[in-house]
């Protein structure tokens, strides 16, 4: 894997951490940036913790991701790290510690001081950063679709299924 485009974008929510606001972010993302950078692409990966909004365990995950991949047109194929594994993710070693030296030690006092900051997190070789702000209001205490698991259309994979799975377009 290369690291061509040395970007990083983040979506900040003002809502609640949800499935959907994980797969609206991914969305967003796809829409306004991915699909312009990479318009040959057949497919997504995603390299995702094991906890939070996009939990392997999480039913209702697969059903937001399947509902995007239906909106998108092109397979999402997920990746979990094992608890306490993400330190693994490229994301963190790469991206994450550069935005927080761009935000250390400073005051989050607005919305617009806080963009701004995650903004300016650039390293010497180039790293540019965007940010976007998600102001959906998000609502918590979902249920799964009852015909959801029934009918599961999600592709788990051979070798440890409960982590690596494909959503494929209908």
């Amino acid at each position: 894997m290369t690291w061509q485009r040395n970007c990083g974008h983040i979506n900040l929510g003002l809502s609640h951490d949800t499935s959907q606001f994980a797969c609206d972010s991914l969305r967003w993302y796809w829409n306004r940036i991915g699909q312009r950078c990479y318009p040959d692409a057949t497919s997504i990966l995603l390299l995702c913790d094991c906890g939070g909004s996009n939990a392997a365990t999480q039913y209702l995950f697969k059903q937001d991701l399947q509902d995007l991949v239906d909106a998108i047109g092109i397979e999402i194929r997920v990746a979990h790290y094992p608890s306490y594994c993400s330190k693994y993710n490229p994301i963190e070693r790469r991206f994450f510690p550069h935005v927080g030296r761009a935000c250390q030690g400073l005051l989050f006092d607005t919305l617009d001081t806080v963009v701004r900051l995650m903004r300016n997190a650039s390293t010497s070789t180039g790293l540019k950063t965007t940010v976007n702000v998600i102001r959906r209001v998000y609502e918590t205490g979902r249920q799964v679709a009852a015909d959801f698991k029934a009918s599961l259309p999600i592709l788990f994979d051979d070798l440890l299924p409960k982590w690596n799975y494909r959503a494929v377009p209908h």
